[in-house]
């Protein structure tokens, strides 16, 4: 089953988080994984996906423009039905992240997706939004960041 991760990363920073995801993703049998920056988007493998993730860099506390202009133009690309999660870095805590998880939650929900996280209900890390870094992440926050791959990927196997 086919995962896709697209993310918005002007430092690299974010890139360095979708990879991590993607390492936890790769943990699930039968899950194939795809990074995408938000420019190179290979929109046969979305389609085929089961799951998106999408990430993006905080800029005053809210998603990148790249990433709004996606949402604002990218109609002709379905994503109802598809399992969704996100991700955001941010360059010190309390720099936004949270807004900026949200701002994407609201935009995956106008495209019909089912919004998942793990909540509380997995047990520790609790991973109630999605996950959020500074810059690229100390240990504990590559670590989440791992085991937020891994338990969207047995969701959809799970699931589909």
């Amino acid at each position: 089953m086919k995962v896709a991760v697209i993310y918005h990363s002007k430092s690299g920073n974010t890139q360095k988080v979708a990879e991590i995801i993607g390492e936890g993703l790769k943990e699930v049998e039968n899950i194939e994984v795809k990074l995408m920056r938000i420019d190179e988007i290979d929109y046969e493998f979305v389609k085929e996906s089961k799951a998106v993730i999408f990430g993006t860099s905080t800029y005053y506390a809210n998603i990148s423009w790249q990433i709004k202009k996606w949402f604002d133009e990218s109609w002709g690309c379905n994503l109802e039905g598809k399992i969704g999660a996100v991700f955001a870095t941010e360059d010190y805590l309390g720099g936004g992240a949270d807004t900026a998880l949200i701002t994407l939650i609201g935009h995956m929900m106008v495209k019909g997706m089912l919004l998942y996280s793990g909540g509380s209900a997995l047990g520790q890390p609790y991973i109630h939004m999605g996950i959020v870094t500074i810059k690229d992440g100390d240990e504990n926050q590559k670590e989440r960041a791992k085991i937020f791959g891994e338990r969207i990927g047995k969701k959809v196997s799970e699931l589909f």
